[in-house]
């Protein structure tokens, strides 16, 4: 199954792909249909870099949900530490307001090109993922103090619980089989994801060029609307990447992918971060 998020859906995890696949199941997986990524199976490349002639149980260095979860945690703990650093280290008061806004830009244009290089490399390089995560962090705790701030006290802490509830419902919705990722929901989810990319470009442009909110989808009744759905596609995002997490790991994935599954599930988890940051402050103006 490919994943929407573009750090899974370049790689090996899907198990439609055919790309740098894996080898058989490991042992005790129950799994339907033929495996994609064992030797032998037509795809663009003559052979299964990954396949080996040893039992999948036998094998050492397959990524295992213990690698993906201590990943997850320390870019996770990475994005925390950096964000409580910009949180306390820059101060918003009026004589450095502008200068905080000017560190928050630089840091998620930073975190954005790491973003692109992450997800565009072939292996996966920790270094340059815990960058990310540093830079990122930096941008989230700078404008979740200016938003708690000025704008809605008490916004960041909301944020933050709510994203923990959003991870934790779909992690048990996915487990107990109330969310099926079939490819009719992938399909779905990608048309919902790049149609509100394309929504949020165009409304970004108006705002440069004609001033105030450009087409008033992030702020008002408009707003409130567009951050829900926002969330609820980041949700269903997420689910995909538990697809192709456990897809990996059913197939033998190397153990070094499970940074790349911790930097997809990062960028996920901050993407509904800040959508949920953003529905806070509009609902906070609102009142």
């Amino acid at each position: 199954m490919r994943s929407s998020n573009p750090v899974f859906s370049r790689r090996g995890f899907s198990r439609d792909s055919g790309t740098a696949g894996y080898a058989a199941p490991q042992a005790g997986a129950t799994v339907t249909g033929e495996n994609p990524y064992a030797q032998g199976t037509a795809h663009p490349y003559a052979t299964n870099p990954y396949a080996q002639q040893t039992p999948p149980g036998a094998r050492s260095g397959a990524m295992t949900i213990d690698d993906v979860v201590s990943r997850t945690a320390m870019t996770l703990g990475t994005v925390v530490v950096a964000a409580a650093l910009g949180w306390w280290l820059l101060p918003i008061d009026a004589d450095n307001l502008v200068r905080s806004y000017v560190v928050a830009s630089v840091a998620a244009l930073i975190g954005f090109v790491l973003a692109l290089v992450n997800s565009f490399k072939r292996k996966p390089s920790p270094p340059l993922i815990l960058a990310y995560a540093a830079f990122q962090g930096v941008f989230l705790g700078v404008v979740s103090n200016i938003i708690s701030t000025y704008v809605a006290p008490g916004a960041a802490m909301q944020a933050v619980l709510g994203t923990m509830a959003v991870f934790g419902g779909v992690l048990i919705a996915y487990r107990t089989g109330l969310i099926r990722v079939t490819r009719r929901f992938q399909g779905f989810v990608m048309g919902a994801l790049i149609g509100f990319v394309l929504l949020m470009v165009v409304n970004s442009l108006f705002a440069v060029f004609g001033g105030g909110d450009g087409l008033g989808f992030r702020s008002g009744a408009l707003g409130v609307l567009f951050g829900i759905v926002a969330i609820v596609i980041g949700a269903c995002v997420l689910a995909l990447d538990f697809k192709v997490v456990e897809d990996g790991i059913t197939y033998g994935a190397p153990r070094e992918e499970a940074w790349t599954a911790a930097f997809g599930l990062t960028v996920t988890l901050v993407w509904i971060y800040r959508e949920m940051l953003n529905l806070i402050a509009i609902l906070s103006g609102n009142d």
